[in-house]
């Protein structure tokens, strides 16, 4: 019997939840709801913290009956339910599991409830293939793995994705397939925080960005591999082989999680910053940084209010937005410092009436984590506000970090954005985003799903690292802050613009992925990439995939441009040089510095 996407049938969650919730309900938090003080007269009643995790957060632990069903049970729903509501999150306990096949679709996180990864091991696979699209994984998107070790059952793992599926806090006691079987496209993705004791093989992976990691070896590459702070990572070699290799990240923290945290209960761990960062977090011993205990977190279930958010946010819990679809009638607003808003399973935020789905204030320390945001079908002039505009304030002794938040406009239905996300804030760290203005699925077409801008950058000193951003009818990305700096890109422009002159922009032909803003003094950026692929109209011209000031300080390394299979040209690689694409063939254009 399929999953409904409310959550599991009442005898799932009895053998799951209620075994594992039965079993320690202290320990694990499930069950217990820390009570909120007394209201003072005339005031809202104050909302509790902590509190069950819902109908769709499977907790398991190694005595738990029946674990493989189950897992077979939320991948045949969620396998090939692109844009459907389904959200799922699969916890595991510390301990040993033997014998297991975590197969993941759609929306769908598995994640180890340890301080380290080696606290919970699967002897077995998490498995990501492309079956259910005949063998190619372009498709592979919004799924995650976090927190676990792998011991792969014929000694490598498969990990076939595409956008918004990271691989973090991972220990692979072996090697790693990032191609689906059969070798088929492509169109990764993103490591982090891991170790892979063998060989990490990416075939037919098109691009892919790893960071702070530690690999046994590196087989291949295609058009973009970009390393930071890798122990192991080959050397720079781009564009033959297209190794882009930095031998630290500037700055670096890592994602927060969940954990058990003894007789406290769950708790959220909070890493800490850190500086030219090398290898992973967690390899000798307890990792450093803080934890909050689940009693701090207003623990969100679908249905409730962005004013009920917000008043969570108000009274000083920071949110757990557990799996499912949250609907938004305002934005929620984190005006607090140290405010952490971390989501399970591709929590969705959706703005029903124009509005932004979040707002961060110029505070220090936010950490946002682990949320989709889907444009809904009234124009929001922004989704994402880090900062207001005129933000200023220092924060880089403790920035704000949006770390797996990803954008989508359409295709889950009509949607529309003006600009998708804008960061106002200094020193804002983007680690992993996928900001997608959708080319398929429902509510998609050059009006229809309109959004001009993808990511707008006007603080000083903000880093991104690992940046896709894709399809836009205007600029994908513009830079307007000082001394921005980034760390891998992907793009594909646009496909269905109807002709030339829809994304003619002025004189210029097309609009750059990536726009450096002419009052721009000090800029950096290592492994860029954009693709053209404008198949209503392929005799579609692009001048170039990136423009910015050409002064000394203003620099790039290792940028290509493609067009695939000859659906539109580029005429440059970054303002007016770089030799043009031509021809149908999918060989790149670089430049390997500039200027």
């Amino acid at each position: 019997m399929p999953l409904p996407d409310s959550g599991l049938p009442a005898v799932g969650r009895r053998t799951v939840l209620g075994a594992a919730a039965a079993a320690a309900p202290a320990v694990l938090g499930l069950s217990a709801r820390a009570s909120a003080a007394p209201s003072p007269p005339g005031k809202p009643k104050l909302l509790p913290g902590g509190g069950d995790l819902g109908p769709n957060v499977l907790v398991f632990d190694p005595s738990t009956p029946g674990i493989q069903a189950k897992l077979d049970e939320v991948f045949t729903q969620q396998e090939s339910a692109q844009f459907g509501t389904g959200r799922y999150a699969l916890l595991f306990k510390p301990g040993t599991y033997n014998g297991l096949n975590a197969q993941l679709g759609f929306y769908t996180s598995i994640m180890g409830l340890g301080l380290s990864p080696d606290d919970t091991t699967i002897n077995g696979d998490v498995t990501v293939d492309a079956g259910w699209f005949n063998g190619n994984a372009t498709q592979n998107f919004w799924r995650s793995a976090e927190n676990l070790a792998l011991v792969p059952a014929n000694g490598t793992n498969r990990w076939a994705v595409a956008q918004a599926a990271p691989f973090r806090r991972m220990h692979v006691r072996g090697g790693i397939d990032l191609s689906p079987t059969g070798y088929g496209w492509a169109s990764g993705g993103y490591i982090a925080d891991s170790r892979i004791d063998g060989q990490v093989g990416p075939y037919s992976q098109q691009q892919w960005y790893t960071r702070d990691s530690t690999i046994g070896s590196w087989l291949n590459g295609v058009w973009n591999m970009v390393f930071s702070g890798v122990e192991g990572a080959p050397a720079q070699s781009f564009p033959n082989p297209p190794y882009t290799t930095l031998d630290t990240t500037p700055v670096s923290r890592e994602k927060p999680f969940l954990y058990v945290g003894g007789a406290t209960g769950l708790r959220v761990f909070l890493p800490e910053k850190r500086t030219n960062a090398r290898g992973v977090t967690w390899g000798n011993g307890t990792p450093r940084g803080t934890s909050l205990p689940l009693s701090q977190f207003y623990v969100a279930k679908p249905g409730v209010t962005a004013a009920t958010l917000n008043q969570a946010l108000t009274q000083g819990l920071h949110l757990l937005l557990t799996p499912g679809i949250y609907h938004l009638d305002e934005p929620i607003q984190v005006n607090r410092a140290g405010t952490v808003v971390l989501g399970l399973g591709y929590a969705t935020l959706v703005p029903t009436n124009g509005v932004a789905a979040l707002r961060v204030a110029d505070v220090d320390g936010v950490r946002l984590a682990g949320l989709l945001m889907d444009a809904g079908p009234v124009n929001s002039p922004t989704l994402l506000e880090i900062g207001p505009l005129g933000a200023w304030r220092d924060h880089s002794a403790n920035p704000t970090t949006v770390q797996d938040v990803f954008v989508r406009i359409g295709g889950a239905g009509a949607g529309k954005a003006t600009t998708s996300m804008v960061i106002n804030n200094r020193h804002t760290i983007v680690d992993h985003t996928w900001v997608w203005r959708a080319d398929h699925g429902d509510g998609v077409g050059w009006d229809t799903n309109r959004a001009d801008y993808g990511i707008v950058v006007n603080g000083d000193d903000v880093l991104c690292t690992g940046l896709f951003v894709e399809h836009f009818n205007k600029y994908d990305v513009q830079w307007y802050g000082q001394r921005g700096r980034t760390i891998f890109f992907q793009n594909e422009k646009a496909y269905d613009a109807p002709n030339q002159a829809a994304i003619q922009n002025g004189s210029v032909k097309g609009y750059a992925a990536y726009k450096v803003g002419d009052g721009v003094t000090t800029h950096e950026g290592w492994g860029l990439g954009s693709y053209c692929y404008y198949n209503v109209d392929p005799t579609i011209v692009q001048h170039n995939g990136f423009t910015a000031p050409n002064r000394p300080g203003v620099r790039f390394h290792d940028l290509l441009v493609v067009s695939l299979g000859g659906k539109g040209q580029y005429e440059h690689v970054i303002n007016d040089t770089g030799t043009p694409t031509s021809g149908t063939s999918t060989v790149p254009s670089t430049v390997v510095s500039y200027p």
